[in-house]
């Protein structure tokens, strides 16, 4: 997907490259009241013809394996008595 900036309460659809059948779409992202969000939209047709689009919405997905970067400690934050001088 591209990057780009999502204004509150609006978002992007971008045509997915399916790897299954069950896979949506279209996949995007949104904004709403200030929360980020993913959409996901699959095309179905109705039990009388009727063609429409299923949405989902979810969280954003984090990688539960990614390293997450620790923010260094100040000097002023440090105990007095770790100080090295």
């Amino acid at each position: 997907m591209s990057q780009f900036e999502t204004k509150d309460n609006s978002g992007a659809l971008f045509m997915n490259n399916k790897k299954a059948e069950n896979h949506p779409d279209f996949k995007g992202k949104c904004r709403v009241n200030g929360v980020d969000m993913e959409i996901a939209v699959w095309k179905k047709t109705s039990a009388k013809g009727t063609e429409y689009m299923s949405l989902s919405f979810s969280e954003p997905w984090v990688n539960p394996n990614a390293e997450v970067e620790q923010p260094k400690q100040k000097l002023q934050d440090l105990p007095s008595n770790d100080l090295p001088f």
